[in-house]
């Protein structure tokens, strides 16, 4: 009979305790996404606008050579990502491709000019900055015009710092959310125990001494569930590469781990808070208030 009830005493306590890392863990796990796509905000916004190519056009009739060298030269400027030489025959091959083969027809001569397609640094596309290096290309008496989409930078550019602000705004109201949700887990798990804690004041144990073990516990409950917590966040961020594995060559790798990390160490220490202060204030209670 006392071996039953100790069985079923055992179980809910361990129900009780797999609850609480479940609640926790499943809290965490939002947070670790929402962390994730917060840190590679930027990565993101670097990509798109490094992949945005601004094309300049020489005047007709400028050597070849010449044109292959500004081309080399651009490439070398620090503003540049990467240039890509486009040769009136290039061009005229991929016009063949888009309009078909009979488009020079209607010409007299070949239209298509020579070109080299810019793909600038992240830090460089802003408006400002792009009509600087405009008017420094346009000086040139070979360069016949600097094309690119203007409206496509100006709508990256604002949209990645909403997206920026948004991100922020929902990290900070998870992280709050989470703490509150976290407190009252562990609140209601302490809570339960709120007999042992006035049992212990009653045989003259101090507060340091009543606090230590469930400190402890609320360290092991916060790793555990941060552990759980990045271990989810690594399986969904598993099948999010496997079905787009393109999106792992914009995102931070180093980044990514140090959120998994950060999920734990907020995993442990937002418990061991919240314990603190419970345990404090359920110290603090009187002996008639434990029964409410």
């Amino acid at each position: 009979m006392k071996n039953r009830e100790k069985r079923r005493i055992l179980g809910r306590l361990i129900q009780s305790y797999l609850s609480s890392v479940i609640s926790i863990s499943l809290v965490l796990l939002l947070v670790g996404i929402i962390g994730i796509l917060a840190v590679n905000a930027k990565s993101v916004s670097d990509y798109f606008k490094e992949n945005i190519k601004l094309t300049v056009i020489f005047e007709d009739g400028t050597p070849a050579e010449k044109a292959q060298s500004i081309s080399r030269n651009l490439g070398l400027r620090t503003f540049v990502k990467r240039a890509e030489f486009i040769s009136q025959e290039q061009g005229t091959k991929e016009m063949k491709e888009l309009l078909g083969e009979d488009f020079l027809e209607i010409f007299d001569v070949n239209p298509i000019p020579q070109s080299v397609d810019l793909y600038f640094k992240a830090d460089y596309m802003l408006t400002d900055s792009l009509e600087i290096i405009k008017k420094e290309l346009m000086a040139d008496p070979v360069v016949k015009e600097l094309v690119y989409q203007e409206s496509l930078v100006n709508i990256i550019n604002q949209n990645m710092q909403r997206l920026g602000i948004v991100l922020a705004f929902f990290v900070a109201l998870l992280l709050f959310v989470s703490f509150v949700l976290i407190n009252n887990t562990v609140r209601i798990n302490i809570y339960s125990k709120r007999f042992t804690i006035h049992t212990m004041k009653l045989v003259g144990a101090k507060k340091s001494f009543i606090r230590k073990p469930f400190l402890i516990q609320g360290v092991y409950q916060g790793l555990i569930s941060g552990i759980v917590a990045a271990l989810l966040l690594s399986l969904l961020l598993y099948f999010v590469w496997k079905d787009l594995p393109q999106l792992f060559l914009i995102f931070d790798q180093n980044m990514i781990l140090i959120v998994l990390g950060a999920v734990i160490v907020s995993g442990v220490l937002i418990c061991l808070t919240s314990t603190f202060f419970v345990v404090n204030k359920l110290v603090s209670v009187s002996s008639d208030k434990i029964y409410y």
